[in-house]
């Protein structure tokens, strides 16, 4: 399962990072740790659900129009989520709504269901529950960084205004090229620095130099 995990991050050529709403929901949801708890929970929801109908409705799909049929399916399993949502706790169903509309996107956009036809009931699971795993994951990893060094805080969904914080630091001392994290800008600096730590990653070893010949 590790090396599943591991390949679904570094190694798939349709990652959902791949496609622009991707990166922008990464950049957007990981603004605090509440946001990219919704968000994980939206694109689980959805990858899943999506995944599961397209794998058990393939017989009766078309062809021509399959995808556009699975994007409806998709945005209204979206849809579905935003209603739950917003009956548990209106304010944070507002704050978060334009992240849960990008996770019906970030599933079509990735390529997901190209060759799950071939695929079992277990494996069709697997591969969209460990991709919305991996993008959820890298929003609440950035969440985890950018939250307490830019507000000084860890948030969770919940309370009367929809967030619940666990502390409150003194923002005012914060140092301010750490605290820039917190902003979009930051947040796409960010991400530069993690996907040039992904390519270093994904490099083979180099070799030994071949020997030089003798004069």
């Amino acid at each position: 399962m590790k090396r599943r995990f591991q390949t679904y991050i570094l190694q798939d050529s349709h990652m959902p990072l791949s496609t622009l709403a991707g990166g922008g929901l990464l950049i957007m949801a990981s603004s605090r740790v509440a946001f990219a708890l919704v968000a994980l929970a939206a694109l689980l929801w959805v990858y899943g659900l999506t995944g599961l109908t397209a794998f058990l409705a393939k017989p009766i799909l078309p062809q021509q129009g399959r995808r556009v049929i699975l994007l409806f399916v998709s945005s209204f399993l979206g849809s579905l989520f935003l209603l739950v949502l917003w009956l548990l706790s209106p304010l944070l169903a507002l704050g978060s709504a334009y992240l849960i509309i990008l996770s019906p996107v970030c599933c079509m956009g990735s390529e997901l269901f190209v060759n799950l036809e071939s695929k079992t009931l277990e494996e069709a699971l697997l591969k969209t529950v460990f991709e919305a795993a991996s993008l959820g994951g890298l929003i609440l990893a950035f969440a985890l960084i950018r939250e307490p060094l830019g507000f000084m805080t860890i948030s969770l969904p919940g309370g009367d205004q929809g967030i619940a914080e666990l502390f409150k630091g003194d923002e005012g001392n914060s140092f301010f090229p750490v605290r820039i994290l917190a902003s979009s800008g930051g947040g796409l600096l960010l991400l530069g620095y993690g996907a040039a730590l992904f390519r270093n990653l994904k490099k083979p070893p180099a070799g030994n130099p071949p020997p030089k010949e003798a004069s």
